[in-house]
């Protein structure tokens, strides 16, 4: 019995008719959704990226696409058709909001770029909720042609000028004078709400933090994260010049 040939084209989303440029693009999109290292190296990842590999290197080729294009017409011809690849209807996005976002909330438009989807890009507004925590997930269900389906979004973090986000603690660096090293007392310091004032042991070293706690980003399960200050200073340098005897 003969190997039915597989569906490249089913593999990536797209129909027969479409340009080499679509088949470009849904390649790259597919293979960084399903990429293995994206997806915990599970076995339906490896699996889907072999497929999309395989799919890209047929289609990708003219000369290669036009033999297969004729290999599928002879099959459908002898009444043996290639079995369609299921559509995937799922996604997963990352959307990128500013710090005060996650305190605040905020409204954003996603946009979907979907390569199978013929009607071209989707656009939905996303709610996001005050005291938001960074990673959190939101769903939207899919319209239209991939009605049913859903758009899993993940929020990240924006990068800031001002900030360091590791999950949701908040880094930043504060600069004092030596003296104010070694004797100790409170500065002021930038936080997400405003100024805050930090308290400064004496003593403290080039590097070390003082943790302000309660004055990060929110956390998922209630409460906010710590503000880590970060200390550093010009050490103080004296220079005596030794007398002595020729």
């Amino acid at each position: 019995m003969q190997t039915p040939l597989p569906n490249h084209y089913a593999t990536l989303g797209l129909h027969r008719r479409c340009t080499d440029e679509q088949i470009r693009i849904a390649y790259r999109l597919l293979a960084k959704q399903h990429h293995p290292d994206l997806n915990g190296g599970s076995v339906d990842s490896i699996a889907q990226t072999q497929a999309l590999n395989a799919a890209h290197e047929v289609l990708g080729d003219p000369d290669r696409r036009a033999a297969y294009d004729r290999q599928c017409a002879s099959a459908e011809n002898s009444a043996r058709p290639v079995r369609p690849t299921r559509i995937q209807k799922n996604l997963a996005q990352d959307v990128h909001l500013r710090l005060d976002d996650f305190l605040r909330g905020t409204r954003l438009d996603v946009r979907v770029q979907d390569p199978a989807n013929p009607d071209g890009a989707e656009t939905y507004t996303l709610e996001i909720p005050p005291k938001t925590a960074p990673g959190d997930r939101f769903r939207i269900a899919r319209e239209g042609y991939f009605h049913g389906g859903l758009v899993t979004v993940r929020v990240k973090a924006r990068p800031d000028p001002r900030f360091k986000v590791r999950g949701s603690d908040l880094r930043c660096d504060l600069r004092i004078s030596s003296d104010r090293a070694a004797k100790g007392g409170s500065e002021n310091v930038r936080g997400l709400n405003g100024s805050l004032r930090v308290t400064i042991p004496p003593g403290i070293g080039r590097g070390e933090e003082v943790r302000i706690p309660g004055e990060g980003l929110p956390k998922t399960r209630g409460g906010r994260g710590d503000l880590l200050v970060r200390i550093d200073y010009r050490p103080e340098v004296r220079i005596t010049r030794s007398s002595g005897t020729r």
